[in-house]
């Protein structure tokens, strides 16, 4: 099936996520501008770490700044070691376990590339670092469900089991050359950068850990305001810049389907900007910097699995609709009462869920055409819906199921919801014996 669809031009950019070497090819080469282009990307994904910290930190309350720019930084340092060492043979390796997940002994601690050149002519160091930025964000994004109520201890535990158990397996079933997702119906499900493999199971996770963990203290009769908004646009923006690695990047190239896929991220992230704005100058008068941030982020989210497939029409509509469902998402989240700290699901969960099922209706028509050439003479857009709806429906199952019983267990053994005097007193004091701006502020 791989050979099948490497042979397709328009396929190329989401076969190359699994990258299989080429080992005793005639033409073994490196691609220095390939190359240059995917350690930039490479740069870029790390830098939306601390952008993400950064736009978490300034919209928790003064007493707890440290504590969660540590959620991000944590998982920068734990996956950081836990992906040489084994997730990314869990995630690229051949598949073991009936194709459950990945595994070859020569990947651990990335033994066996030193000299591998992959198929796009870029060294598999680039390709494993490259992966290795995603492994990353995923947990740090699940944070944001439950910022300001737990503690270091348990939410490093459960990060590096969810890590290697729910985020590596999914991973496998959808970019690795296997993967079962890869390969179903006639092109795979779609997910160029990471739409189901990074935002709907860590969005999903993150709801599952905010049911279970409960509201924060006082939550929502004590109003709970940012303590540095300037902090939260900054951190916005960095994200935006690196997810032109983020997306672009993931074509594992340097040519049309990387313009492609980095104008479509900058069309959505403007669309998704620009509805949210208008929706609240509706809604509430005006327009806030806060609702900025989150259109641009549901515009980021949402193009993420189409930056492949999709036109710039296509991008400006998903990045519309994402916004105006994450905004319906997030008001009813308020209206249930349950206390998703900092919209995580409600934008990543939601806006991955938008983004994988809707770009079926904005496909260009020569991918198509590709589509149906493999199946045989006919692939319609309510097959591919249908394929896309399988990969987002597993995904949910599996990625719901296995973070609440990681969380039980987390929280039985070493605990992980904060003690009552340790929220009050914050997490800067409580977790770190730090605090974020150098006082005590317990508002």
């Amino acid at each position: 099936m791989k050979n099948r669809l490497i042979s397709a031009f328009l396929l190329l950019p989401l076969l190359l996520h699994s990258g299989t070497p080429l080992y005793g090819a005639e033409e073994v080469y490196t691609d220095s501008g390939t190359t240059s282009w995917m350690l930039t990307s490479t740069a870029l994904v790390l830098l939306m770490i601390p952008g993400l910290a950064m736009f978490y930190g300034g919209l928790v309350r003064t007493k707890n700044v440290i504590g969660t720019m540590m959620h991000s930084f944590g998982a920068m340092v734990i996956i950081g070691v836990l992906w040489p060492m084994v997730g990314y043979a869990l995630s690229f390796g051949p598949g073991v376990l009936g194709g459950f997940v990945g595994w070859d002994p020569q990947l651990f601690m990335l033994q066996g590339i030193d000299d591998t050149i992959m198929e796009s002519h870029i060294p598999e160091y680039v390709f494993a670092m490259f992966q290795g930025k995603f492994a990353i964000i995923t947990p740090a994004l699940i944070a944001g469900a439950f910022a300001e109520r737990v503690n270091f201890r348990g939410y490093a535990v459960f990060i590096a089991l969810w890590s290697i158990i729910v985020y590596s397996p999914i991973c496998h079933w959808v970019w690795a050359s296997d993967g079962f997702l890869f390969n179903l119906g006639a092109a795979g499900a779609i997910d160029f950068a990471g739409g189901t493999v990074v935002h709907i199971s860590s969005g999903v996770t993150a709801l599952v850990a905010a049911l279970y963990l409960g509201c924060r203290r006082g939550y929502p009769r004590n109003v709970m305001h940012p303590n540095n908004l300037v902090m939260t646009l900054t951190g916005a923006g960095l994200l935006w810049v690196g997810w032109f690695g983020f997306n672009a990047g993931s074509a594992i190239s340097s040519d049309l389907a990387t313009a492609r896929a980095l104008t479509v991220t900058q069309l959505s992230a403007a669309a998704g900007a620009f509805t949210w704005m208008v929706i609240e100058m509706v809604h509430h008068g005006k327009a806030t910097s806060l609702g900025v941030a989150s259109g641009i982020l549901a515009g980021l989210v949402a193009i993420t699995p189409a930056a492949g497939v999709v036109q710039p029409v296509g991008a400006f509509a998903l990045g519309a609709l994402a916004s105006l469902v994450c905004y319906g998402a997030i008001l009813l989240k308020n209206r249930m009462g349950y206390d998703d700290s900092l919209d995580a699901f409600g934008v990543h969960g939601v806006g991955g869920i938008v983004g994988a099922l809707a770009l079926v209706f904005f496909i260009r028509p020569s991918w198509m055409a590709e589509a149906a050439e493999l199946a045989g003479g006919s692939w319609s857009v309510w097959q591919q819906l249908g394929v896309q709806a399988t990969a987002v429906g597993i995904t949910v199952l599996y990625a719901s199921v296995v973070s609440l019983i990681l969380l039980v267990l987390i929280e039985k053994t070493i605990g992980l919801r904060i003690s009552e005097n340790d929220e009050m007193s914050g997490l800067d004091h409580s977790m770190h014996g730090e605090h974020g701006y150098g006082l005590i502020n317990l508002n």
